[in-house]
């Protein structure tokens, strides 16, 4: 009786990844998203409005326009500038990092991922919020009366900050999902 060969199916052909694979991967996803996050951070200072002040004494300053969007349209640039973070994590992460994987690796990148999305949303906060901060320290001080200066930038929604790692996760999902096969 003859029994024909077991020919290995794709994913058995596949050679199987090392605890030290998904630890450099695990790292890789996070420093690249901690690298997006400086940029994000860099973009947010420089883009997002800033309301105006007005020195009233030394060391003492107050808002000009009571009413300004200003701090309505800072938060409004972060919460875009993660979105963007958070898709071009997600899809960049899924097709280059876990679509190419198998097993038990495929969890490992994805949460480093959402982990680096954290921690890239938390950089890009961080340096946002330092673009411009000794400027706005060194008006403070020193200014004359009725000097007019930008105030520093702040995140008013700290909420905001789920926005990277929420739409990294999404984008995973949706390539999960978009590669199952049909039933």
């Amino acid at each position: 009786m003859a029994t024909e060969p077991a020919w290995p199916s794709e994913a058995d052909a596949r050679p199987r990844p090392s605890a030290w694979s998904a630890v450099a991967w695990f790292a890789a996803t996070l420093a690249g998203s901690a690298a997006l996050g400086l940029l994000g951070g860099l973009i947010w200072g420089e883009a997002a409005p800033r309301a105006l002040l007005q020195e009233i004494s030394s060391g003492t300053a107050e808002l000009m326009d009571a009413e300004t969007r200003a701090f309505i349209g800072a938060d409004a640039w972060f919460c875009g500038i993660a979105v963007v973070a958070g898709l071009l994590t997600g899809i960049i992460g899924y097709r280059f990092g876990i679509a190419r994987h198998s097993g038990g690796i495929r969890p490992v990148i994805a949460a480093g991922l959402i982990i680096g999305a954290v921690a890239g949303a938390f950089v890009m906060l961080w340096l946002g919020e330092q673009i411009g901060l000794s400027a706005y320290n060194q008006h403070l001080a020193s200014s004359a009366n009725g000097t007019v200066f930008p105030e520093s930038l702040t995140l008013g929604a700290r909420s905001a900050l789920a926005f990277w790692p929420m739409f990294t996760g999404i984008a995973i999902l949706v390539g999960e999902w978009g590669s199952r096969p049909s039933r």
